[in-house]
């Protein structure tokens, strides 16, 4: 006579056995997302991968109108430096970086980011820096991370001068919304370091610092500004 307790604890583990093959055959499709050449070129958000892009890599949605957006509202800069980056400071240098000065040098990175990218996309005339929201509006959402200061100043009463062969660097991570829908329409990601001449060794301070930084986040906003006027409508004759 067949024991019901081990009948049903076997009809148990072949139910288990099957729902945990259904769940791997679910979560395995949707860990490889698009099947094919797809899955090369696109993104699980739908965004298709830019060919000979000017920065390491770049993704746009192929069906965004971007020659709609007349206006431009940048979110607050997240920024984050790179992994150890004060210790690493504190090990090479006398005078130790403070945790207020961690959060004062993310400060300054945020606001010089927001003016740089303001002042450059608003130079040609076509775009208008905004902060609501509207059918014309595009969204950009950007962060600066991994963020590497060669020689950062402290709030020490002591100015300190540094010799080095880069100014640091840093990576932008910037995502593009549309702001009505709020549906992402392109991505971006670029690592660049800030270096002298030929690798020379210059001196390296607050200000040096700042202008490099300036220098960098301008040749970011130059390139969004010229893929936005590349879809930009065409005059009529």
């Amino acid at each position: 006579m067949r024991n019901p307790i081990q009948s049903h604890l076997r009809n148990f583990g072949l139910r288990l056995g099957t729902s945990i093959t259904i769940l791997t055959i679910l979560f395995t499709g949707i860990a490889n997302g698009h099947s094919g050449d797809d899955h090369d070129n696109f993104e699980y958000d739908n965004l298709k991968l830019v060919e000979k892009s000017k920065v390491d890599r770049a993704y746009i949605d192929p069906d965004a109108d971007f020659g709609e957006y007349r206006r431009i509202k940048i979110l607050h800069p997240y920024v984050a430096f790179r992994r150890n980056w004060q210790r690493d400071q504190n090990r090479a240098r006398s005078r130790r970086v403070s945790a207020r000065d961690v959060e004062r040098i993310k400060t300054d990175v945020a606001r010089l980011f927001a003016e740089v990218f303001t002042k450059t996309l608003e130079s040609h005339g076509r775009f208008e820096i905004v902060e609501e929201t509207g059918d014309d509006v595009l969204i950009l959402r950007p962060a600066i991370i991994d963020l590497d200061v060669a020689a950062p100043d402290t709030l020490s009463a002591n100015r300190q001068t540094t010799f080095t062969t880069s100014a640091g660097a840093a990576t932008l991570y910037l995502e593009l919304f549309d702001s009505v829908s709020g549906a992402i329409i392109g991505r971006a990601v670029d690592r660049r370091s800030v270096r002298g001449a030929a690798g020379s060794l210059a001196w390296t301070n607050r200000g040096t610092n700042t202008a490099e930084a300036r220098r960098l986040f301008g040749n970011w906003a130059g390139l969004l500004r010229d893929f936005l006027d590349r879809h930009a409508p065409q005059p009529s004759n």
